[in-house]
């Protein structure tokens, strides 16, 4: 009996190895490992570091399977709409073939897609061992799904290949943006869509901060990394609990502050350093968001613009726009040639 989906090996327009057999699939070689599909070689020491940093975030599932998931889906909801249910959905078929580019433990496709994971056809690609996490998870709720372990840039399925592709907060993680979007567009089909989220350019003091944050955590392992950011949490949930608003007199154009009431919380937030606050989540929850931003080498940040260019160049029509301060929220169709 075979570890994977019948459908996935129609999708990839190849056969699938058996347990523990190695095959070229698309150019790619490829070992089958646990009913995953795992690649055989990645790209550079950063893609390598951002591997280790996922892999050990993920496995910490009592951080995020509780109050963070209930809240990622209100904020993807927030982002995205109720993506299920939008009119263009449908235009894809009952079956579509979903790729999930950077799907880490699965957590944000079981609350975006949870309705029909049942009926699509889903593969879930990662570069880390989250994989792993994300096959368990699916196990557990019944769905059906392909899984990979891979680069993004890298992945061993054909050019136009699936019907949508959703990549919340990963692009920017691999070590060029704008390539890792470029590569996971060329396998979506004409007429198909692209749902992604990407970090945005703060204001200076902020990106001084994370980016001096950032580079004390690299030398470390992911243990010590998560312990080093807990401080950072601490205070965060201090600064959170105080609920003191102030009254910024006049904007502060050179540091990019806004004039205008405020939470002090969220004047740190957004303008001094990162430290997430929310008062139905646990410590570790906060500091699983904290680790999430400032632990990976990679977490480039990008303006509207720049999203927008990219797009244009691959011929991407944008559908649905949603900047915030946080990041920048897209729907694209490709062209049909």
């Amino acid at each position: 009996m075979s570890e994977f989906p019948d459908w996935l090996s129609e999708v990839l327009g190849a056969g699938l190895p058996a347990a523990g057999a190695r095959a070229e699939v698309n150019g790619r070689s490829v070992v089958a490992d646990g009913g995953i599909l795992r690649a055989e070689e990645f790209v550079s020491d950063a893609q390598g570091q951002t591997r280790e940093t996922f892999g050990f975030k993920w496995q910490k599932r009592e951080t995020f399977e509780g109050s963070v998931a209930a809240n990622m889906r209100r904020w993807l909801i927030e982002k995205y709409g109720d993506v299920p249910n939008a009119p263009w959905f449908a235009e894809h078929g009952e079956a579509p073939v979903l790729l999930d580019a950077g799907c880490g433990a699965a957590l944000s496709s079981i609350e975006l897609f949870g309705p029909v994971l049942d009926r699509i056809r889903f593969i879930g690609a990662d570069v880390s061992p989250a994989v792993d996490v994300a096959r368990d998870r699916f196990a557990e709720r019944d769905y059906g799904g392909g899984f990979i372990q891979a680069d993004l840039q890298q992945l061993p399925l054909p050019p136009e290949s699936v019907d949508l592709i959703f990549s919340e907060g990963v692009l920017h993680h691999c070590d060029d943006t704008r390539a890792a979007l470029t590569a996971v567009t060329r396998h979506l089909k004409p007429g198909g869509r692209i749902l992604f989220y990407v970090y945005r350019k703060k204001g200076p003091i902020r990106e001084f901060t994370d980016d001096h944050i950032r580079d004390q955590l690299q030398p470390m392992s992911p243990d010590a990394a998560w312990d080093a950011v807990m401080p950072l949490s601490k205070l965060g949930r201090i600064l959170g609990e105080l609920d003191i608003e102030i009254d910024v007199p006049e904007a502060i154009d050179v540091l990019e502050i806004p004039a205008g009431k405020i939470n002090l919380q969220r004047l740190f937030y957004w303008h001094v350093f990162k430290a997430f606050y929310r008062p139905d989540m646990t410590l570790d929850e906060m500091n699983h968001i904290n680790y999430d931003w400032y632990a990976p080498r990679n977490a480039h940040r990008h303006s509207e613009a720049e999203v927008r260019d990219w797009c244009a160049g691959l011929g991407l029509t944008i559908e649905h726009e949603k900047i915030e301060e946080a990041g920048i929220t897209v729907i694209a169709r490709k062209a049909v040639a």
